[in-house]
């Protein structure tokens, strides 16, 4: 197993639940006066899919030691990263300019997923 992936997304699952009760509680108001409710949720609902595509990564590393899976980890977590973050950043700061970036995350969540798919294909 691989150990980073796992515990990077444990952390990324246990900080998308807490920002989504923190979204949906204590930032509620903020988020309905900048009509930025579906933003928000958008990115917590990713950022926990690539929790769970990276805990599934660090699991199926041990079985199916390969390289291409390695790379799926490292996709996955630099996407969430930036996919969800971005989007927080926007909620956060009302600049719509974030919203520029969101696509180089989605492009490497995407990444993730096809060398994910090579990973798992190769023996």
């Amino acid at each position: 197993m691989n150990r980073f992936f796992l515990q990077a997304g444990a952390l990324l699952a246990g900080l998308s639940v807490a920002l989504g009760a923190f979204g949906a509680h204590a930032f509620k108001v903020a988020l309905e006066a900048a009509n930025r409710t579906d933003t928000f949720e958008t990115a917590a609902r990713y950022q926990m899919y690539g929790a769970l595509a990276l805990i599934f990564v660090g699991i199926l590393s041990e079985k199916i030691p390969h390289k291409f899976l390695n790379w799926a980890g490292y996709l996955l977590l630099i996407g969430t990263l930036i996919f969800a973050g971005s989007l927080y950043l926007i909620c956060a700061t009302g600049v719509t300019m974030w919203g520029a970036v969101a696509p180089i995350g989605g492009t490497a969540l995407i990444a993730g997923w096809i060398f994910f798919f090579l990973g798992v294909a190769k023996k």
